[in-house]
């Protein structure tokens, strides 16, 4: 099955392992980072983006596949839609069904709001769905929301919009104790008491988990409360474009439904984008542990619209994509797998880092090793490293991996590789959208009144690299905040003649700038029939 490369590399890891187990890395100096990520990390090869040259952020560099969509055309024209017979007349319109979604029609919908979700596929089919290492709060003694703060804020390079990142570590307490009100069966110590562990980056143990499927918990539960609180969910049907009204004001969005190609109107007092990332753009070519819906749409159609972006041109390489066998060849290895002991190898049965610094770190320094140092180990799709599973039993004890990553035993299992006995195989997957829309602390774009933005779609939470745990902790804080602003601006709102004028106006933009393309956008799924010539 292996080739005979192949199996001298697993048997170095193997007899190196005792060795590894007792090793302890030194961590980066703060200038060895530095100089790391400029040399390897992909959000530093410059000639993979392209300066936009239209729009709210004219003149800034995004990566060359968001260029393309950001300045593409309209899917509608103008006068193909009738306005003033809207299909829906709602007070929020949340576009999106995942976390951030999920959590901000529950709170809109505890304010009094009329509340309705709009979603391309089904609600829970999003990256919520995905994420499985868990989910970050400073709610034990020896921590605090300070420190937490110092530790994302480093994490993220000195970037973070403070405000922002101030309430996702003060909320957090808070947020944990929501989900565990409403059904979240996070993992817990004999004597009740939440198990915490570490994750990259972090100073102190306030990781919360339900096993490595705590999105997917967190999502189920969500999902629930939706459902038995009545809020209407208009199913495989997408937003194509935003609607204004002729006061600029958000007021609602063109649906299209995504088998029938039927539009659609929804008239709303607010509207909170929810979209979540872009992994399924495969920036420079990367494969990506995204659910199929990630597309960026809600950074197309608030840019469209006249938002603004920050930190577009940042994107999370998960360190720990499955890089063998082929059948799951970019899919998610939880953090949580070296929080818990498993320490990255080269071809060679050597520790090349510390497990747990920070994802951008860990994912340049495993390009790297697979570049320059010509350490990687040789599959069917590239090079990889190994992740050494099996010395988290010799750890943590036997059975340690089943009782703590179940879901990672599973999905490789399925392949027959038993990871207690087995190293992994792993590479850089395309996994978070750091850049997004830039809001104000109350969850509304900067410069579109009544327009909300929520979870992955936000750009400065995190500054320009995240931290494991706080985007599952964001999509629940700011899909609150954004829920309980819209809960609490609609009563307030009266909505102007509903326009879609803002198309004419990025098209003239366009033939204005020269740009010449047939795209046209939000792109709504990604595209991979094959083509054949001729």
């Amino acid at each position: 099955m292996y080739s005979e490369k192949f199996q001298k590399s697993l048997a170095a890891v193997e007899a190196a392992r005792d060795k590894n187990v007792a090793l302890e890395p030194v961590r980066m100096t703060a200038q060895q980072k530095t100089d790391l990520l400029a040399a390897y990390h992909p959000d530093y090869r410059q000639d993979q983006f392209d300066e936009l040259k239209i729009g709210p952020n004219k003149g800034d560099k995004v990566p060359k596949e968001l260029a393309t969509i950001l300045q593409a055309h309209s899917r509608i024209c103008a006068d193909c839609v009738d306005l003033k017979n809207p299909d829906y007349d709602v007070d929020v319109l949340v576009i999106g069904g995942g976390g951030a979604g999920s959590s901000a029609a529950i709170e809109a919908h505890e304010a009094g709001a009329n509340v309705m979700i709009v979603t391309k596929l089904r609600i829970g089919d999003a990256n919520t769905m995905m994420a499985e290492g868990g989910i970050q709060a400073a709610d034990k003694p020896n921590d605090s929301p300070a420190i937490h703060f110092v530790d994302a804020f480093g994490g993220g390079h000195f970037a973070a919009k403070r405000e922002l990142l101030q309430k996702l570590v003060c909320d957090a307490p808070e947020a944990i104790q929501w989900l565990s009100s409403l059904g979240v069966e996070f993992d817990k110590a004999e004597d009740g008491t939440m198990i915490t562990t570490h994750g990259g980056g972090t100073s102190r143990k306030r990781m919360h988990a339900a096993k490595d499927y705590s999105g997917a918990e967190i999502m189920r539960t969500l999902r629930d409360e939706v459902i038995n609180r009545g809020i209407p969910v208009v199913d495989f049907t997408a937003a194509i474009e935003l609607i204004l009204d002729n006061n600029g004001n958000a007021a609602g969005a063109v649906l299209m439904n995504m088998e029938t190609k039927e539009l659609m109107v929804a008239k709303a007092k607010t509207v909170i984008i929810a979209t979540g990332g872009a992994g399924r753009m495969h920036y420079q070519g990367f494969p990506t542990s995204n659910h199929y819906g990630a597309t960026a749409d809600g950074l197309v159609l608030g840019y469209r619209a006249g938002a603004k972006l920050l930190y577009a041109e940042t994107l999370q390489y998960h360190p720990t994509g499955a890089a063998y066998p082929e059948q799951i060849f970019g899919a998610l290895v939880t953090e949580k797998v070296r929080s818990l002991g498993a320490k990255l190898v080269n071809v060679n049965g050597e520790v090349f880092m510390h497990p747990l610094e920070t994802r951008d770190v860990t994912a340049a320094s495993i390009i790297r090793e697979c570049s320059d140092r010509n350490n990687g180990v040789e599959t069917d799709d590239g090079l990889a490293v190994w992740l050494d599973t099996p010395m988290i039993e010799k750890i943590g004890g036997e059975g340690t991996i089943e009782k703590r990553i179940p879901a990672m035993m599973r999905m490789f299992g399925q392949f027959g590789i038993d990871i207690r006995k087995e190293p992994i195989l792993v590479y850089p997957t395309l996994h978070y959208q750091n850049g997004g829309l830039d809001i104000t602390p109350d969850g509304m774009t900067t410069n579109i009144k009544n327009l909300f933005v929520a979870g992955e779609a936000v750009g400065g939470i995190h500054g320009k690299n995240r931290l494991m745990g706080n985007s599952l902790l964001d999509i629940i804080v700011f899909g609150r905040i954004a829920g309980k602003s819209a809960g609490k601006t609609f009563k307030d709102v009266t909505v102007g003649e509903l326009t879609l004028d803002h198309i004419a106006k990025f098209e003239k933009e366009i033939k204005d700038a020269g740009i010449e393309t047939d795209v046209v956008s939000p792109k709504l799924l990604p595209d991979y029939t094959r083509k054949v010539n001729g």
